[in-house]
């Protein structure tokens, strides 16, 4: 991995607050990252920081070979794209992309050619003399986008930008946002609290929680292997199953599997898509199956699939994931493979 930034033991507090507390990571060049959380987990001040708008407290930012968080805003060689475009409404389209070249004192035989290669990526010269008035919510994003991207910079920082537009819109704009930082090459770091759009969008996802990192892995890898509960829970629906386990075995109510966990206490995370449903427990069973009896307490309709909340006795409950079907009897019999009980921490 060749490495553009790195942020090593960067923390802050606002009065008692910490914001962010002792987080390190690695952002590869030419990487989409998100960082992923609920409010108030540190999502926006870390960006924050990177971009210069705050200082930390401790720990240093690094930008390959120079010390970035010693620098001024305007000295780093990042832009930020924000959740409210900040457009000047005063200036057509072409004027806002090209506000801040012609700040930095660009010669006009640059400066042109520039701007229409940026709002041309964007497909936006067509609308080069209206103003941000005069556009929707996606053409405002795309002038925003292509306002950070002609200054050139070797680093996007994108504060929730799609989060003012309606779902339809956003859907398409995330592949869009996608498809256009392959094409430019540039490093996105990509700020959400929304998990389905962190996944749709990121190489890699830096989920924070209370101000600390909690995982950092690729979307795959962080939904299928959570390390933590708050990750398991937080990434998609889980089914958190408190377990102990004794002489190699994991035990919950009716559910037991062996399992090579040092004694004690233990947690899991089990995907609602894991727990099957069996017809009546018939036909043969592999070795390592678990099946058990169960009785569906509700039926939640999702569209394509539903939720069936489901009472396995002995304080067990379990949410499973199924194909949309008609009403379903109220005992079943589900099928579980203790491969797909992960153990997590917390």
């Amino acid at each position: 991995m060749k490495r553009i930034l790195s942020i090593r033991k960067v923390s802050k507090r606002f009065g008692a607050a910490p914001a962010l507390a002792d987080v390190s990571l690695d952002i590869a060049d030419g990487e989409f990252l998100t960082i992923l959380g609920e409010s108030g987990s540190g999502k926006t001040t870390l960006l924050r920081i990177i971009a210069g708008f705050e200082r930390p407290d401790d720990g240093e930012i690094w930008m390959q070979d120079e010390r970035l968080d010693l620098l001024p805003p305007n000295r780093r060689n990042i832009n930020t794209v924000f959740q409210h475009y900040a457009l000047f409404p005063h200036l057509s389209v072409f004027e806002n992309v090209a506000y801040g070249l012609r700040a930095r004192g660009v010669r006009e035989a640059e400066l042109r050619p520039r701007v229409q290669s940026a709002l041309s990526e964007m497909r936006m010269l067509d609308f080069a003399r209206r103003r941000p008035t005069q556009l929707s919510g996606g053409q405002q994003q795309r002038v925003a986008l292509a306002r950070a991207l002609v200054n050139r910079p070797r680093l996007l920082l994108l504060d929730e930008p799609l989060s003012a537009l309606d779902a339809a819109l956003r859907r398409a704009m995330q592949t869009e946002l996608k498809a256009l930082q392959r094409d430019v090459g540039i490093t996105f770091i990509f700020v959400t609290h929304d998990q389905e759009e962190a996944m749709t969008l990121s190489d890699r996802i830096a989920l924070l929680h209370n101000g600390r990192v909690e995982q950092v892995d690729t979307p795959r890898c962080i939904y299928q292997s959570p390390q933590t509960a708050y990750a398991a829970a937080f990434i998609g629906q889980t089914n958190l199953v408190a377990a102990r386990i004794q002489e190699g075995f994991a035990a919950a109510g009716p559910l037991r599997w062996p399992c090579a966990l040092a004694e004690g206490n233990a947690r899991f995370s089990l995907r609602p898509e894991h727990v099957r449903l069996v017809n009546g427990g018939q036909g043969t069973i592999a070795p390592d199956m678990i099946r058990l009896p169960a009785t569906i307490r509700r039926q939640t309709f999702q569209g394509a699939t539903e939720l069936l909340d489901l009472d396995c006795g002995d304080g067990l409950a379990l949410t499973a994931r199924v194909g949309s079907t008609r009403e379903q009897v109220a005992d079943v019999t589900v099928e579980i493979n203790p491969s797909h009980l992960i153990p997590v921490r917390g």
